[in-house]
């Protein structure tokens, strides 16, 4: 099903389908990218076989809000709560541990998880609708990303429920940084500069 962005009841649809536990392909703040509700194991298990991606390696993922980061029993000490605070909202994703063994099928043994929580409206607006969205771009892995929709569309054809038609989506990944014991490494110089 192809959706436009222009279109607010498009976007409800694409909520909908997305909070039933559906897979779809919309814009981020960065890319295009195949999307599906973080809190929805099967979800999250659909994208990997669709990207076909390295079970080992966790996806990042998006969020309407600091908030949301208790959904995942999160809580900030002051230092990462500044250093969130500095790079959200924003093309910076930040990797904060995560333990618990429900969240398994998003941190994949790791014990940490890459959140981002976008500055773009409408993805934050479609956040809101949805909660948290795994969204890793719209490819097959080691294939390049899809910058339009019928990019998109010759990676997964009818395997993902909707496509989002935002026009051409270029940008650098999302900067990469993770927190651990107060410190803070830069693991991906991407569209934001982190010291």
């Amino acid at each position: 099903m192809e959706l436009s962005i222009k279109h607010q009841s498009d976007l409800k649809k694409a909520a909908a389908i997305l909070k039933s536990g559906g897979v779809g392909v919309l814009p981020t703040d960065t890319l295009y990218g195949i999307v599906g509700s973080a809190l929805n194991k099967k979800t999250v298990e659909r994208i990997y076989r669709l990207r076909r991606r390295d079970r080992k390696k966790p996806l990042i993922v998006l969020i309407s809000s600091r908030r949301d980061l208790s959904r995942f029993g999160i809580k900030p000490n002051r230092g990462t709560a500044s250093v969130l605070k500095k790079n959200w909202p924003g093309k910076v994703s930040i990797i904060l541990p995560c333990p618990k063994p429900r969240w398994r099928h998003l941190h994949r043994g790791t014990q940490s998880i890459a959140f981002r929580f976008p500055k773009d409206r409408l993805l934050r607006l479609m956040l809101k609708k949805t909660g948290p969205l795994v969204a890793p771009s719209a490819n097959i892995a080691g294939q390049p990303e899809a910058l339009t929709i019928s990019q998109a569309k010759s990676y997964f054809g009818s395997k993902a429920d909707f496509y989002l038609e935002a026009g051409k989506k270029q940008s650098k990944a999302s900067t990469l940084i993770k927190i651990q014991n107060g410190k803070l490494t830069v693991l991906r110089q991407g569209a934001v500069k982190v010291k």
